[in-house]
């Protein structure tokens, strides 16, 4: 049994890629305080939110326990006084109900050394971007990961403060971990941060493995390229060192041979773009991502790719998938033409659409949209921007399950016990086309 724990868990792309790999894993616990990724995590890994079994928990109860825990409803900060109290009854039992049920700490800063499961064979992080990415330099954000700003992506010395609470009370830590991040972290700007990062890693234990990996390598047509650092647990074991060094010089995801002996899968824009209009659910998705006929929305038709020009598909790779389709540059462009005055003779991706580039399968996203619950009155809570966001903060599940397919590996190699795992077949399928 792989176990896991997730942090900055958003809608799953781990649990995902374990899933589709065929191993037996039990994610021990996730993290995230957005109520939004909450519900949709639920719907996609467990199916659906099973409020029966809180039904002996009374609505005073409820409330209490979501009042001591830090949520958000917009994953930036926590939700005001004034917006809890407008969550309705049924929605807050809901809620409950999901964190219960994915085993969620919700907020990372109240999570302790003595709440990480010991023996887990896996953390990852994915701790938010927005303070390293170059649109947030772009805004004259420039605090990355300094220890003293005490900003979003500052939630990574979160991770060091468990990992340390574990060290020191000589709690096992994990085997393995894994962080993704935009790929500006690598930078000069950052270096000195990221490089205290790394020592204290190496402190604890753990030898470090950097990647810079595009999801088009991986039968994604999307280009999205991200930093990974895998951490390996040695604690100070030479041998091991030398075997985990050795492993990734000679399996290095970043050589386009070993990144296509490690994919799953290949899929196209053809497997993803919902053009079928006769199917309603389709039709209505396409009104919502077509924009208003305005001079902005020109300037966008004319400097994005048209994915789909009415006729052919353009079978690209698009750019990279975002937390918002409504901006210049973005992912591409359909030709779309609903009759509605006013609109523009295109569209965007969909949030349908937007999930699937991500590597999530269409019957996830339908799961996510299955119950639009009224968060409170007259207001559904999962609207077009959001479901889109949720996709753009997500990692791309075909490359994390190249990923994932190297931890069994070099867990086998450091391991004794070679069949520490269970596979559903012999080997991973591998995709040599």
């Amino acid at each position: 049994m792989f176990r896991v724990i997730e942090t900055f868990s958003g809608i799953g792309a781990q649990a995902k890629a374990l899933e589709r790999l065929g191993i037996k894993y039990e994610i021990v616990n996730t993290c995230d305080w957005d109520i939004n990724a909450i519900i949709a995590y639920c719907r996609i890994h467990k199916g659906v939110i099973d409020v029966s079994a809180c039904k002996e928990k009374t609505d005073e109860e409820i409330e209490t326990f979501l009042r001591n825990t830090t949520l958000s409803l917009d994953g930036k900060k926590p939700i005001s006084e004034y917006a809890f109290n407008r969550l309705t009854p049924e929605f807050r039992r809901l809620l409950y109900a999901a964190i219960k049920q994915t085993r969620n700490f919700v907020s990372i800063t109240d999570v302790h050394g003595s709440d990480i499961y010991e023996g887990a064979d896996l953390l990852t992080y994915s701790f938010p971007c927005q303070d390293l990415s170059l649109c947030g330099c772009w805004h004259g954000n420039k605090s990355g990961i300094a220890r003293d700003a005490h900003n979003r992506s500052g939630m990574l010395w979160e991770v060091e403060r468990i990992l340390k609470e574990m060290h020191s009370a000589n709690r096992q830590l994990p085997k393995f971990l894994v962080m993704e991040n935009v790929t500006n972290i690598l930078s000069t700007t950052h270096k000195r941060d990221f490089d205290d990062w790394k020592d204290t890693l190496v402190s604890m234990g753990y030898v470090n493995h950097i990647y810079r990996l595009n999801a088009k390598n991986f039968g994604v047509p999307q280009k999205r390229e991200r930093a990974y650092m895998i951490s390996v647990l040695c604690g100070g074991d030479s041998a091991k060192e030398a075997l985990i060094d050795k492993y990734f010089s000679e399996n290095n995801l970043e050589e386009d041979l070993i990144a296509r002996r490690y994919r799953s899968r290949k899929f196209y824009l053809r497997d993803v773009l919902k053009l079928d209009y006769r199917k309603k659910c389709y039709r209505e998705e396409a009104n919502a991502s077509q924009p208003n006929d305005t001079p902005s929305r020109v300037k966008i038709y004319q400097e994005n790719d048209m994915l789909y020009d009415g006729r052919k598909i353009n079978e690209i790779y698009v750019n990279t998938v975002t937390t918002k389709q409504d901006r210049n540059p973005n992912s591409g462009l359909i030709t779309y033409d609903s009759g509605r005055e006013g609109k523009s003779k295109w569209r965007y991706l969909t949030p349908r659409e937007c999930f699937m580039l991500m590597g999530f399968d269409e019957y996830d996203y339908d799961a996510v949209i299955s119950d639009n619950p009224e968060f409170k009155k007259n207001t559904r809570l999962l609207t077009n921007e959001k479901l889109i966001k949720m996709a753009g903060n997500s990692i791309c599940v075909d490359v994390l399950e190249a990923i994932f397919k190297q931890l069994v590996e070099m867990n086998r190699l450091v391991s004794s016990d070679l069949n520490a795992y269970e596979f559903n077949g012999s080997e991973f399928h591998r995709d040599h086309a």
